[in-house]
């Protein structure tokens, strides 16, 4: 450091002392700026991480917090390929606590979990001589305060199988696996919109509050699959009447219909998707069509004896 030679001793030990003092002072407050913003963005980060107890009706509580899940089975007739297809559906909606980074089903108590409605929702039917089996998971809060946590999507049939899934954190993050070229392993991100994946859920959590007007959804990841078009938001205008519920797609051609109790548990009684099922020569407009067989509440992860197989039969799934 240099200090003019015209100062005297004193003066010089003075201003030394001054410059010293005034970078102690500068480092001092540089730290604590540092530890200010890193605890502001640590309390930030946390803050979004931690569970709001959601607050849940006696009659929410009663029926989704028994240690039970609710399992549906519904008659389908499936358009694929420009035909109709005969087949079964299962829509299974459980609860369950999620971790909030990992976005997986959390094994232990925490009150950074996030309960959530959880919706397997399956399809089985043949094409011809081979079987499509489709299955799609959507892990939705029940605080209904925000987007699905995650939802994810395989598709098994004969010539391969492909899977989707997307986890929601900053963006909607997406991988895509499949065997179909140009499909073939893909990771990109959304910016978030309305899923329709998470709307089955939504639902039977309080369908009041379902989006409805002129608003972009991102489709069913088993539809965009089967039609391999790209997961996307496309406009679409959504209505709510007493226990109906209907999304159009303009730009797809395709509407969908569900069919709801309007009375809790607002269980789903049936619906119809229209769409252009088919390609080239076998195009062909057709509806696919759900139908309501029975329900039952049952602990089915427990279930997997061979004396359980009577509750199939009362789910009329070996028909």
């Amino acid at each position: 450091m240099y200090l003019p030679n015209k100062l005297t001793k004193h003066a010089k030990t003075s201003m030394l002392s001054k410059i010293i003092l005034s970078c102690i002072c500068f480092i001092v407050s540089c730290k604590n700026n540092t530890e200010t913003s890193s605890l502001v963005k640590n309390t930030a980060a946390h803050a979004q991480k931690k569970t709001i107890t959601p607050t849940l009706s006696k009659s929410f509580k009663a029926y989704w917090y028994t240690g039970e899940a609710e399992i549906s089975s519904y008659q389908l007739e499936q358009a694929r390929y420009g035909e109709l297809r005969t087949g079964k559906a299962v829509l299974i909606y459980v609860t369950e606590d999620f971790l909030p980074d990992a976005l997986v089903k959390a094994e232990h108590p925490n009150p950074n979990n996030i309960p959530v409605l959880k919706l397997n929702a399956t399809k089985t039917f043949n094409t011809g001589i081979y079987p499509y089996s489709i299955m799609q998971s959507t892990f939705y809060p029940v605080a209904n305060n925000g987007h699905a946590l995650k939802v994810s999507s395989s598709v098994q049939e004969w010539c391969g199988h492909a899977y989707t899934q997307l986890n929601n954190h900053d963006a909607f993050e997406i991988m895509s696996h499949s065997y179909f070229q140009g499909e073939a392993d893909k990771t990109f991100t959304l910016k978030k919109a309305v899923l329709e994946n998470e709307l089955w859920v939504q639902l039977r959590v309080n369908p009041s509050t379902l989006p409805v007007g002129n608003i972009n959804i991102i489709p069913a990841f088993a539809y965009t699959r089967l039609k391999h078009i790209p997961i996307k938001a496309f406009k679409a205008n959504a209505s709510l009447k007493t226990g109906t519920y209907t999304i159009t797609y303009p730009e797809l051609q395709r509407t969908l219909s569900i069919n709801f109790n309007p009375e809790f548990p607002y269980d789903i009684l049936g619906w119809k998707e229209t769409f252009n099922s088919g390609f080239g020569t076998t195009s062909k407009v057709l509806t696919t069509k759900a139908t309501k067989l029975k329900s039952i509440k049952s602990p089915y992860w427990k279930k997997n004896r061979n004396q359980d197989k009577i509750l199939r039969e009362t789910l009329m799934l070996n028909e």
